[in-house]
């Protein structure tokens, strides 16, 4: 290169201007850089469903089981869920999810560890408060008070029950009754609800045309009193195929059995004498029901326990002329007892019944039910069900997230190469 050559390019990269953004390539970057920030807001902000399972008051399966307890016998098909109705028993507010209170009235104080609990009154079918009413759990030994509505139907007190050695070889807790041995229908009842005895249960589900009869007997008088939610699947509430329920149901079921004086009688009753064996000396059996001795005006009630309904429990009490009920499903002995729970509700529940407030159902009728169709079921995860998928997806404008995303990709990339571009010149 001559010298004259490179004279005249340094001349010239002096006298060339720097350029700068003209207005209106300004304002250009600077609408690109809005139409970003407004799309990524409305990405972040827009509501939308999620595919997380919860607990509403639809959902058709208790929750997986813990063991195999539940797995069917070789050859046997699995139950199908039962059908979830669209508009479920006792009002519109029973299908609603997490605590259904009255407007204005707060939570229960305290540690309340159930899943799903429920208050009524026992003489007029009101619904005081819930929480998760229609929420499908395992009922444990609650299911004995439906047996025991079984046996006030078909057997009478003085019935004899001869024990068989597959009542006297149930999983336990058992009362302790002996193969061969007889036994009044009256006795085996009261120790059914006192000591919830598993080989009683069996006993009498044997006196009831056998298990699988005793079993059809339950679910027709569950399905007479319009617990849809309920299937019993064992006599004695031991986890089984299918077995189901809600507090709801419980709610219906304990209900119908306080308006029967033997049922009263036996969950009243402290503590009774049973004679295993004919020529032996009778053992004393108390009720397991610790409210029946510390909460003022209590009736009686059920408790009841596996591996996989945890801890539930049924009870009622009277105070200021009202008979109260309280159900639990799904609960825990911590932070406190259950039965400690319990009578928190139960006083939760008899200073609402003073207060003047709406009740948020009732407990239907036998004869005042009326479910509807029952819908396609829901899948235990919203992201099987393609609507679902759908609308746990969609973005602003119905476009889906995948489009936003990628149109703001889009638009990032083009505001960064058109200030690039606009930089460098």
């Amino acid at each position: 290169m001559t010298d004259r050559l490179r004279d005249w390019l340094k001349g010239s990269q002096r006298r060339r201007p720097s350029r700068t953004l003209t207005p209106v390539s300004s304002w250009s970057a600077r609408l690109l850089s809005a139409a970003v920030v407004t799309l990524l807001s409305a990405l972040l902000l827009t509501p939308t469903a999620t595919a997380k399972p919860d607990h509403c008051s639809y959902r058709p399966l208790p929750p997986p089981p813990v063991d195999s307890s539940e797995v069917p016998k070789p050859g046997e098909p699995s139950p199908t869920p039962l059908p979830v109705p669209d508009n479920p028993p006792g009002g519109e507010r029973m299908a609603e999810c997490g605590h259904v209170l009255p407007d204005g009235v707060s939570r229960p104080m305290g540690k309340i560890r159930a899943k799903a609990w429920l208050l009524a009154d026992l003489d007029t079918g009101t619904v005081l408060a819930a929480k998760n009413p229609h929420a499908r759990h395992r009922p444990a030994s609650l299911i004995k008070v439906l047996l025991a509505l079984a046996v006030i139907d078909e057997l009478e007190p003085d019935d004899v029950v001869t024990a068989s050695a597959a009542d006297m070889h149930q999983e336990c807790s058992c009362v302790g009754i002996v193969k061969g041995q007889r036994y009044t229908v009256d006795k085996l009842f009261t120790s059914l609800l006192l000591r919830s005895g598993n080989d009683v249960a069996h006993a009498l589900g044997s006196a009831l045309g056998g298990n699988d009869e005793a079993l059809a007997t339950m679910n027709r008088l569950a399905a007479d009193l319009g617990a849809v939610d309920t299937r019993a699947a064992t006599t004695s509430g031991l986890d089984g195929p299918g077995m189901t329920t809600s507090a709801y149901d419980l709610a219906l079921i304990f209900r119908a059995a306080m308006a029967e004086p033997r049922f009263i009688k036996a969950v009243g009753t402290y503590q009774m004498t049973f004679k295993r064996r004919k020529h032996k000396r009778p053992i004393t059996i108390y009720n397991d029901n610790d409210l029946l001795h510390e909460y003022p005006g209590f009736l009686g009630g059920k408790t009841g326990f596996t591996n996989d309904a945890r801890h539930t429990y049924l009870g009622a009490a009277r105070q200021g002329g009202k008979r109260l009920a309280v159900v639990m499903l799904r609960a825990e002995q911590h932070p406190m007892r259950v039965s400690d729970q319990a009578a928190r509700l139960l006083n939760y529940g008899f200073r609402l019944s003073t207060r003047d407030v709406e009740p948020v159902g009732t407990l239907v009728a036998p004869e005042q039910e009326d479910v509807d169709t029952p819908r396609t079921q829901p899948t235990e995860d919203a992201t099987e069900n393609p609507e679902t998928k759908e609308a746990a997806t969609e973005g602003p404008g119905g476009a889906t997230r995948e489009v936003v995303v990628l149109v703001i990709v889009a638009l990032m990339l083009l505001t960064t190469i058109v200030l690039h571009r606009r930089t460098r010149r």
